[in-house]
């Protein structure tokens, strides 16, 4: 299960921003996945969870912003769905796209500390 090594990743991102921004401790995190970053959300919070035990991270709540796939067909100058599993044909042209706008989106959003 690679989520437990992605969770692991974010919980020290997480740390070291908030350590930067002088809090010693967090409340919220706040990731955004793309559809096609191929991390199952569920999988991704349950490692979480196992991972932020001992750390200043260890009452944290994960937020996951899924991020639809979505790809741009410049003829038709619109963006559409690719889905899942992806398809990149335009819809409306049946034209191939390789022209990938969002989906593959792994990073840490935001983070909130714990309230004083």
């Amino acid at each position: 299960m690679h989520e437990l090594s992605i969770a692991t990743a974010i919980i020290e991102r997480a740390d070291e921003l908030a350590r930067a921004d002088g809090t010693d401790a967090v409340s919220k995190v706040t990731v955004r996945v793309g559809e096609l970053a191929g991390v199952v959300p569920d999988a991704l919070g349950f490692a979480f969870e196992v991972a932020r035990d001992g750390t200043a991270l260890a009452g944290a709540h994960l937020v996951v912003e899924q991020i639809p796939a979505q790809a741009w067909c410049g003829p038709c100058a619109e963006e559409f769905p690719v889905g899942m599993p992806p398809f990149f044909w335009c819809p409306r042209c049946d034209r191939p796209s390789s022209d990938l706008r969002s989906g593959r989106e792994l990073e840490i959003a935001g983070i909130e500390p714990v309230p004083a």
